[in-house]
């Protein structure tokens, strides 16, 4: 992964990203000499925001065929959560 110093950002600008990005997907920017920021490509973002909601769902499907829910109306809901 690349890096990125905060002093060069400010001086490059958008161009040292790009630099940074053109060898990987992800670079760090480093502030005082400690890693702060990840900067990516909107399109990696978004590919990873989609493994995200994938995982979840895969969760959630787990959860139900183990039986890892309660089903209940809004008002018993709403009172269990006022006991917790």
């Amino acid at each position: 992964m690349s890096h990125i110093s905060a002093n060069d950002l400010k001086t490059k600008g958008i161009a040292a990203i790009e630099v940074a990005l053109g060898d990987s997907s992800e670079a760090i920017v480093s502030v005082r000499g400690k890693d702060k920021f990840v900067v990516m490509e909107i399109a990696h973002y978004h590919y990873l925001r989609e493994c995200e909601l994938d995982a979840a769902l895969a969760q959630t499907q787990a959860d139900l065929a183990a039986g890892r829910f309660v089903k209940e109306s809004p008002e018993a809901h709403l009172e269990r959560l006022e006991t917790v």
